[in-house]
């Protein structure tokens, strides 16, 4: 009777384990990629999974932003764009913008099958650059651009992410250290413009 009740007691124990790992893994935000379904959602058909930008706010506390925007190219727009706002994985607005640098344009929608690289991995990459192994990194900003591809003369789309570290001296302070640019394809970085000297 008592080797049963042990038994049962650990089985117990062994699901609400799995129950709550399982539940953790639900709650962790969706990556940039991700959003894209969810976003597609709230706006119109036309619009749906075609893309133009991606982009974040700066993270806090934490290297991974919680504060992302997705732009679609949508005809129906006076600028031909939707932007959907998500805060922690959860739709906070839907607006499409009068001012925007330049009127989207259907050639800027990306091929969803070219983004190979999610937001999380581009992070992981980001900050493994040699360079900034012997600082400590404290937040990240991301864009996903189709305009980027130009000014960096590659093909396919492009991630820029902009890296804060902690200041030497006063480590509860951050410095910008610059961008890190990495095909969203290969996940390879095309490009670094980092400049470790502004945490002295």
């Amino acid at each position: 009777m008592k080797i049963t009740t042990v038994l049962n007691g650990k089985l117990l124990f062994a699901t609400m384990l799995i129950c709550g790992i399982s539940r953790l893994a639900q709650a962790a935000d969706p990556t940039a990629l991700e959003l894209i379904k969810e976003g597609n959602r709230y706006v119109g058909e036309e619009a749906k999974d075609k893309v133009v930008q991606i982009r974040s706010e700066k993270s806090v506390n934490s290297l991974t932003p919680e504060i992302w925007y997705v732009v679609y190219y949508d005809p129906d727009a006076r600028m031909k764009a939707t932007e959907v706002k998500f805060g922690a994985g959860k739709k906070l607005d839907v607006q499409r913008p009068f001012r925007l640098f330049e009127r989207m344009k259907a050639d800027k929608i990306f091929d969803l099958a070219k983004l190979k690289v999610d937001s999380d991995e581009v992070i992981k990459t980001a900050v493994a650059e040699p360079l900034l192994k012997n600082l400590t990194m404290k937040a990240t900003q991301l864009w996903l651009d189709s305009n980027l591809k130009a000014d960096l003369s590659v093909t396919g789309p492009i991630w820029r992410v902009r890296l804060w570290a902690a200041k030497l001296r006063h480590p509860d302070d951050m410095a910008d250290v610059g961008e890190v640019f990495i095909s969203a394809e290969t996940g390879k970085v095309v490009r670094s413009d980092l400049h470790i000297n502004r945490v002295d």
